[in-house]
């Protein structure tokens, strides 16, 4: 979700629906969260989802503490004090330690998620998968035909399990060796 996307989204839905409650949730996995979820809220929605700072970012939800820091002071102002949110932020780093044994090797954002549209929530589980395959050097290759895949299964929306139908798909396509063509054409023999 880019911010203009946020803004031009829940602007339509508060003048179609002005007395509906309006929650936007996204997941950082560009690095826009923070800025989509404060153009969500200045555009009206009535909650926008964060994370824990410590557990944000990436593939989870944007920065709780950098929306309510970005928000301080304005009519939006969210009440959070960076001085409640900082032992939370401690306490859930320890214990995000403990885990990191079972992190997905994802070291930082990806911005071209924009093109492929991964969802969030997919995208590290497609990451894990593509270890396993042993196809780790084709890691990049995988994102791209999983738009392709999208578009061969009729650009669906990307929820669980048409996400996973979709980079499943995309990983055979890979693995393979075959493009869109390639699918459509063989269909009945794939």
């Amino acid at each position: 979700l880019t911010p203009r996307a946020a803004t031009l989204l829940v602007s339509a839905l508060r003048e179609e629906f002005p007395d509906i409650p309006i929650h936007v949730h996204t997941h950082d996995t560009a690095g826009s969260g923070v800025a989509s979820m404060l153009a969500a809220a200045q555009a009206g929605a009535d909650i926008v989802d964060g994370a824990i700072d410590s557990m944000s970012g990436m593939t989870s939800q944007p920065s709780l503490g950098a929306i309510a820091a970005n928000l301080r002071g304005t009519d939006l102002d969210t009440g959070l004090e960076m001085a409640q949110i900082g032992p939370l932020n401690t306490y859930w780093e320890n214990v995000r330690s403990l885990y990191a044994p079972f992190e997905s090797g994802q070291l930082s954002g990806s911005s071209d998620v924009l093109l492929h549209e991964i969802p969030g929530g997919q995208y590290t589980n497609l990451l894990f998968q593509s270890k396993q395959l042993g196809l780790t050097e084709r890691w990049p290759e995988i994102k791209r035909k999983y738009a392709e895949a999208n578009i061969v299964l009729g650009d669906i929306p990307k929820v669980t399990p048409s996400s996973k139908v979709v980079g499943d798909l995309a990983q055979f396509m890979v693995a393979q060796n075959l493009d869109a063509t390639d699918i459509l054409d063989q269909a009945d023999t794939l």
